[in-house]
């Protein structure tokens, strides 16, 4: 770890730390916090993702569905009008649309060659943004003029690592340029983050080998073919399973950094009470 104690954190005079976990326990929160002191700069993979690496697929697919309207193909052709995605780090639904669902079509499904095409652009575009980590901790000092440096990382970065390989290229990356922080939840978070997503299923990012799997295994459990299947269904059926499917790898994940609970996490007012959590990590790690 860059940071071998308490004490070479509190006295660094550029701290970078890293958070990783289940979405929903707070690494915005905390990144937006930092962010609000004025000496922190929040890199957001997620954010990075939307407006560098997934923004020409998402404007190619809206393009697409724009020209089956006569109106709308006159003016793209004609230059008239453009179609962009607007990101925002507190709001993805350009992405998260985009990536969509899979199944019956007439539901608002995808089929399921196209759903991993998506899938597999997204896997390409997060790698991209995480090990883009180093040119952001530059930019944030260099250009900017920001001390500290916060990433803030999506649900899906366990997908794309094998922490158990002391040469994996992205977690050797992200280790040797920022303390890597697990943000812990209990039993009781994985609860309510089900009960959130069955309220309001949302579209989400799978290892390959995992919706597979799944998805092999929910058309033989409900006997139906590939266009029949019901979108909101079948993520809200795959979502439990998601997230037991990555628990032990953020738990691997967390032997290269420190790990804090989302309790505390949940308890940051100010960036003092941040670098007292993490130091408080490092003392127990």
């Amino acid at each position: 770890m860059i940071y071998q104690s308490a004490q070479d954190w509190r006295d660094a005079p550029q701290k970078k730390a890293l958070l990783f976990g289940m979405s929903g326990l707070g690494k915005t929160h905390v990144s937006n916090v930092l962010r609000a002191q004025g000496d922190w700069f929040h890199y957001s993979i997620d954010y990075r993702i939307g407006t560098r690496y997934m923004g020409e697929h998402i404007t190619d697919s809206c393009i697409k569905a724009a020209m089956e309207h006569p109106y709308l193909r006159e003016m793209l052709l004609k230059d008239a009008i453009y179609i962009a995605p607007n990101v925002h780090t507190h709001d993805l639904t350009a992405v998260s649309t985009y990536l969509s669902k899979p199944g019956n079509p007439a539901l608002g499904g995808l089929p399921i060659d196209e759903y991993r095409r998506r899938q597999d652009q997204f896997k390409s575009a997060e790698i991209q943004a995480l090990r883009d980590t180093e040119q952001f901790i530059h930019r944030a000092q260099d250009v900017y003029g920001y001390t500290h440096f916060i990433c803030d990382t999506g649900g899906s970065i366990c997908e794309w690592v094998d922490p158990s390989d002391p040469a994996d290229p992205v977690m050797t990356d992200l280790s040797a340029q920022t303390l890597m922080v697990w943000i812990k939840g209990s039993d009781a978070h994985t609860e309510e983050l089900i009960r959130r997503f069955d309220a309001a299923p949302k579209p989400m990012a799978y290892q390959p080998e995992f919706l597979s799997r799944v998805w092999s295994e929910y058309l033989n459990e409900y006997n139906v073919k590939e266009d029949d299947v019901d979108p909101n269904h079948f993520i809200r059926w795959t979502y439990a399973q998601a997230l037991a499917h990555r628990q032990p790898r953020y738990a691997a994940m967390a032997n290269w950094g420190v790990t804090v609970c989302a309790e505390e996490v949940y308890a940051v007012r100010t960036a003092a009470d941040f670098e007292d959590l993490i130091a408080a990590a490092l003392e127990k790690h």
